[in-house]
């Protein structure tokens, strides 16, 4: 008997697609791919997840054979972990972002914006390389969003970073005004920060060679160097 989600054919591909195609399946292989193993730093990859279809997923993608889960060694959870078959889709899920940052409209990819998981994409790829030797702070100001969603710290110190959307108490090295908009127009790579300063959409306040160096430290997207190939 076929299941309600099946496809009934014997094809490899829409065997994968039993699996892969499930609602978030793709987008949580992208957070596993990115590096995440814990189950609310997937939660923070997938914030309109509930966390009942996540845990959902998890099970079926570990029965499937794509993800085990581990004990963790420092505490009683759990982390997941891509087996050999979900290592192997990691040049299919990087594929499939690569093709939608050519062919997808910039009028599209804009339409959905989210601060927190834009924040966290961006700490998670921040490169540390220009930054000082020392903790330093930035904050992101995002004025036309409601007062719980406007104020974001990025925490730097030596290699490591966090993110913070209740103000931690430290000094602010560099304060980042922009819309929501473009700033996420900067982290997919449809501008530049260069760009945003010119057009008076982006202001940076505070320690000069950290605003020198922003194009450089921020977290851009994996996919930002990827040229559009249709019209913005």
């Amino acid at each position: 008997m076929i299941s309600d989600n099946g496809y009934g054919q014997f094809c490899p591909v829409a065997m994968a697609a039993e699996i892969l195609c499930t609602r978030w399946t793709v987008l949580l292989l992208r957070e596993m791919c990115a590096g995440s193993t814990r189950f609310n730093e997937l939660r923070k990859g997938v914030p309109l997840m509930s966390p009942a279809l996540l845990s959902k997923r998890l099970r079926q993608l570990e029965e499937a054979g794509v993800v085990k889960r581990l004990p963790m060694k420092t505490s009683g959870g759990h982390e997941y972990h891509l087996t050999p078959a979900g290592q192997e889709l990691q040049p299919i899920i990087f594929s499939m972002g690569f093709w939608g940052q050519r062919w997808v409209s910039s009028h599209n990819t804009l339409k959905n914006l989210d601060p927190s998981l834009l924040m966290w994409d961006m700490r998670r790829n921040l490169n540390m390389t220009p930054m000082p030797d020392r903790q330093c702070t930035i904050q992101f100001l995002y004025p036309e969003l409601p007062k719980a969603k406007q104020k974001w710290w990025l925490i730097i110190d030596r290699g490591e970073s966090d993110l913070c959307s209740v103000d931690p108490g430290y000094h602010v090295d560099l304060y980042v005004v922009s819309d929501l908009r473009t700033m996420t127009a900067i982290w997919m790579g449809l501008t530049t920060v260069a760009k945003e300063v010119e057009a008076d959409r982006l202001e940076l306040l505070g320690d000069a060679t950290l605003r020198k160096s922003m194009q450089t430290w921020l977290g851009l997207s994996p996919f930002a160097k990827e040229r559009k190939l249709v019209a913005a």
